[in-house]
């Protein structure tokens, strides 16, 4: 059942890939930012698989978002460089904030972490000779000069390495520590897994990849300020997608970012200003009445219709 719900999932995720190549630039515009938030919901639900949440997304956003255009712009680095610049500084900074932040648990850590956004949104916002203050940074020139296909294809690679990374981290040993992590720490601990060392992993690669994605963000649209680089819409859109989609999954943040992402460009065009109010009523909805998410349910009713037809065959 799981091979095929996944082959199926499979061949849609290539088909969405390939589908925005032959539409507009519009059409492509929408699909980098579907991929982008797709991106932020994959690194989210890994790092809730070990049993912490985090509100940190759009922190770990926006400081890759600006350590790829200070790299460029006094640096001379190039574009794809700084991709990789970000990657490994966000990743490093998350370790070293992780020392600390990850004694804590629960919701006591989830407040840390929205506080950690916080703060690198004052010292970005004040930092007036370095970040440029509340008025940001302009990049010299967009990434493949703005084309809309190169840039597509960029984000489709990344979202395609994030998906791949995900599912080999859903069948390595690692993932059956993290789960045993979030299921009784205790238990755990007796099987000899390093718990702190572990979390510390997963919280360093998770917050890398949300600073890749800010940084690729922030070369497509040339530009960098504290309000747009560090708003809550990169933490709580992921949040809302993964739920949607389904917990602890590799294709349920995939299948709610697809949904949303198109939901969401739809609203914006009638209620600019609303949009967030029905994703905060589709997050209440799926708690309530559909806890797995679509791909929870989708395995609940393929199971069951497995049963009944084996049930038949016997009769």
């Amino acid at each position: 059942m799981k091979k095929t719900l996944n082959r199926t999932f499979l061949i849609i995720g290539v088909l969405l890939l390939a589908a925005p190549l032959f539409m507009g630039p519009y059409a492509q515009s929408v699909a980098r930012s579907v991929l982008m938030y797709l991106m932020l919901a994959i690194s989210w639900n890994m790092l809730v698989s070990s049993g912490q949440l985090s509100f940190g997304i759009a922190g770990f956003f926006g400081l890759g978002g600006y350590a790829s255009t200070l790299a460029i712009v006094y640096l001379g680095m190039p574009p794809i460089l700084s991709l990789v610049f970000a990657f490994i500084l966000v990743g490093a900074a998350a370790w070293l904030l992780g020392l600390v932040a990850l004694r804590l648990r629960g919701m006591y850590f989830a407040i840390s972490t929205l506080a950690l956004a916080e703060i690198f949104r004052v010292i970005i916002h004040n930092w007036h000779g370095f970040t440029g203050g509340p008025n940001g940074k302009l990049l010299p020139k967009l990434i493949f000069d703005g084309a809309s296909v190169p840039t597509y294809l960029l984000m489709a690679v990344l979202a395609a390495g994030t998906i791949a990374f995900s599912m080999w981290f859903r069948r390595s040993k690692f993932h059956f520590a993290v789960t045993s992590i979030r299921d009784n720490e205790i238990a755990a601990m007796s099987t000899g897994i390093n718990i702190y060392k572990t979390l510390l992993m997963v919280f360093a690669v998770t917050s890398a990849v949300q600073g890749l994605v800010g940084a690729s963000f922030a070369n497509m649209y040339g530009f960098v300020t504290p309000e747009s680089s560090f708003n809550m819409n990169y933490t709580l859109l992921p949040l809302a997608m993964t739920l949607l989609g389904g917990l602890y999954t590799t294709w349920g943040p995939v299948l709610g970012a697809v949904l949303l992402g198109i939901v969401g460009e739809y609203l914006k065009l009638y209620i600019p200003y609303g949009h967030l109010i029905v994703y905060g009523i589709i997050i209440v909805l799926v708690i309530l009445f559909m806890p797995n998410g679509i791909v929870g349910l989708s395995g609940k009713l393929l199971n069951g219709f497995e049963a009944r037809k084996k049930g038949e065959v016997q009769l």
